[in-house]
């Protein structure tokens, strides 16, 4: 799934796609914005980790589950 995260005082947001579900993105978010956690963490599809200090965040949009394409397409 698709994740945009807004940096405070940042020029571009961070895109990534996520093979975790909606629910546990927004709990992430939601652990970070009421203190439990200092730091808001993603992994991405490829392992990599995305940390951004919890008092930076400006928003974070999840987007729709991917779904894989499989098949030729028609020229």
């Amino acid at each position: 799934m698709e994740v945009k995260i807004g940096v405070q005082n940042a020029n571009r947001e961070i895109v990534l796609e996520s093979a975790q579900s909606a629910e546990e993105v927004a709990d992430a978010v939601a652990k970070a914005l009421d203190g439990t956690s200092k730091l808001f963490t993603l992994v991405d599809e490829h392992g990599r980790r995305v940390l951004v200090p919890a008092e930076r965040l400006a928003y974070v949009e999840i987007g729709e589950p991917s779904v894989r394409k499989v098949g030729f397409g028609t020229l």
